[in-house]
């Protein structure tokens, strides 16, 4: 009998196992939608809704309107007259996108930039001056009487939108769900598990990520190492896709396809608007602590307005007389509106009690009779 070698032995134990390399079983690939660049010009041809003056003009009619808007909140907010805001100065085209895509019936669920679609779904700007001036009544609005009220608390609304889309595939009504947060939202488990359950039920449900690139003070690249935050949607089984969300005609034209495909029981969809924030995350935030003032300058040559501006100019769509006209009308609109809500009467003290229990606890109406009392002296 031949010697055991024990070298041979234990080199043969430690040696891997030669074997095929794994199969592939799945590929996936997020497209990128964009039809003006920052310049303005047209890259390819324009959806049929883009063919139209009148189309094109209420878009960039609606985009100037939130601007206006969020220029006179942020000014009321610096001389006290207003709370904290969430200023989405170069964002104006994802939600304005979003919004003229949807049907009257269909629910929008906002996060805390997207006063652009509410503007346009009916929400007047003395009820938003009225919620971020810390009156709960501008929470209650007189048209778009479903759309849900800005959401502070980053993505705990994306669980709500799927219990929305749930009722309108439960109710058989051809509805959709459009829940829109921002990139830092991405990173929260409310958004995981609302893509979860919308995949598995296949949901009449469409996500919208405002992807401004900042989540306050953190960058994209220090929230996730994915290469796109639409592939986030791949996990969950449901189409992703990108668009450039400074370019309002590619948002409405995906958001507008996403909804088509919801509301005849394709499922949902998830789009990433790509857009930049220009200014500070709030009122409270200075972002010039931690990102420099070249990186934001870079920015302005794609912000959203100049671009679909500079097209309808070139396309001879749009003249001076055209933008005077316009920028009066909305200046009187929000300064009437700002006075509306300057001289709204403030709630009486008790109110902040009355619409939270049926029965209030014994603790909390004791405080309400001590507010009273307070409030009579």
């Amino acid at each position: 009998m031949p010697a055991f070698d024990a070298t041979k032995e234990l080199s043969a134990l430690m040696e891997p196992e030669r074997s095929s390399p794994p199969t592939p079983v799945a590929r996936f690939e997020i497209r990128y939608g964009r039809f003006l660049d920052p310049k303005g010009n047209a890259l390819r041809p324009l959806p049929d809704f883009a063919k139209d003056r009148a189309e094109l003009v209420a878009l960039y009619r609606a985009m100037v309107t939130a601007r206006r808007f969020d220029a006179k909140a942020v000014a009321l907010q610096r001389t006290g007259r207003l709370g904290t805001f969430a200023s989405a100065l170069g964002q104006e085209a994802v939600p304005v996108g979003i919004a003229s895509a949807m049907l009257t019936e269909d629910v929008l669920l906002p996060s805390f930039r997207e006063h652009g679609a509410q503007l346009w779904r009916g929400v007047s700007p003395v009820e938003l001056f009225l919620y971020w001036g810390g009156d709960e009544r501008g929470s209650d609005f007189a048209g778009a009487r479903e759309d849900f009220p800005v959401c502070v608390p980053v993505a705990t609304h994306a669980p709500h939108a799927v219990g929305v889309a749930l009722a309108f595939k439960l109710r058989r009504q051809k509805r959709v769900a459009v829940c829109v947060f921002g990139d830092g939202a991405t990173s929260k488990g409310d958004v995981a598990e609302a893509l979860n359950v919308a995949g598995v039920w296949q949901l009449p449900v469409v996500f919208v990520i405002n992807n401004n690139r900042w989540a306050i003070s953190v960058p994209l690249s220090q929230q996730t190492a994915a290469e796109t935050l639409a592939q986030k949607a791949i996990a969950a089984g449901i189409e992703g896709e990108q668009v450039d969300g400074n370019d309002v005609i590619a948002v409405r034209e995906a958001v507008s396809r996403a909804l088509a495909k919801a509301r005849s029981g394709g499922g949902p969809h998830l789009i990433e608007g790509l857009t930049y924030r220009l200014g500070d995350h709030t009122t409270a935030d200075d972002a010039s602590r931690y990102r420099n003032g070249s990186e934001v300058s870079a920015r302005w040559a794609e912000e959203p307005i100049a671009r679909l501006r500079n097209y309808l100019v070139a396309e001879r769509m749009w003249a001076k007389a055209d933008e005077e006209q316009l920028l009066a009308e909305i200046t009187l609109t929000i300064e009437r509106a700002a006075e509306a809500y300057l001289a709204t009467p403030p709630q009486s003290p008790e109110a902040m009690f009355d619409f939270t229990y049926a029965t209030l606890p014994r603790d909390l109406a004791d405080e309400r009779q001590a507010a009273l009392d307070l409030a009579r002296k």
